[in-house]
């Protein structure tokens, strides 16, 4: 199988459709996709699904699928940075199901791993814990937490082959791999590509069974969310 497509435009084709859930890798603007989701944005599919730990910031990352209208509803950790998310949920345009942030990185992973449903004891008598099942374990208090599956994965790698094999680099891993085990497809961005058999197996993070589509996309550009600097000491 060809996994190599020459643009996200391309390696989309035929797959985005109205109405899919799209799990999107990244941490705040770190380790996102940002190729393919303006590849998405540039298809025009509307009422999207997307699980993410966050909705990117205005402008960049998910926040230009916001701007468009095309995401219907948000499964999410934290959305603080993102003041038309903000807007569009306050109104009813958009719906947010809401996750504790280890939550989240588990449910993902469940779905990954084929198991439909888990016991946890984050959000116990709270809103969080509204609606689910509540069992009791040596004592203590659990809520049942469904495992999540997507249509579609998009990730951003550091490295990748040929076949498929991805590398993350440091906080970029973040949510990355555990979503690119937890839907039908996943498409990887790659920002080094190299042939097959270049990778040391003991590196690789996500093996290429679960990669079906691969776009280079060298040397992106990596958007700093919240720069921070201490003030220079003086003399």
């Amino acid at each position: 199988m060809k996994k190599v497509f020459p643009d996200a435009k391309a390696a989309l084709a035929g797959v985005v459709k109205d109405g899919m859930t799209i799990m999107a890798g990244g941490f705040g603007l770190c380790g996102i996709p940002d190729t393919l989701i303006e590849a998405i944005r540039d298809s025009g599919a509307r009422n999207l699904t997307f699980i993410s730990n966050n909705a990117g910031v205005d402008g960049a990352g998910l926040g230009i699928l916001l701007e468009t209208k095309q995401i219907r509803k948000m499964i999410s950790s934290y959305v603080g940075e993102n003041k038309l998310f903000a807007e569009q949920y306050l109104s009813g345009q958009l719906e947010l199901e809401f996750n504790p942030q280890g939550t989240l990185a588990e449910r993902i992973r469940a779905g990954g791993a084929g198991i439909p449903a888990f016991f946890t004891k984050t959000g116990v008598g709270t809103l969080i814990a509204e609606g689910k099942e509540e069992r009791e374990f040596d004592g203590e208090r659990y809520i049942m937490e469904r495992g999540l599956f997507a249509d579609i994965s998009i990730v951003h790698a550091w490295k990748g082959d040929t076949e498929g094999n991805l590398v993350y680099r440091k906080t970029a891993r973040n949510f990355n791999p555990m979503m690119a085990s937890a839907s039908r497809m996943t498409i990887a961005q790659v920002e080094h590509l190299v042939p097959a058999g270049e990778i040391d197996p003991d590196h690789m993070h996500t093996p290429g069974i679960f990669v079906k589509r691969i776009v280079h996309v060298a040397n992106p550009v990596k958007r700093i969310e919240q720069r921070t600097v201490r003030k220079r000491e003086t003399a």
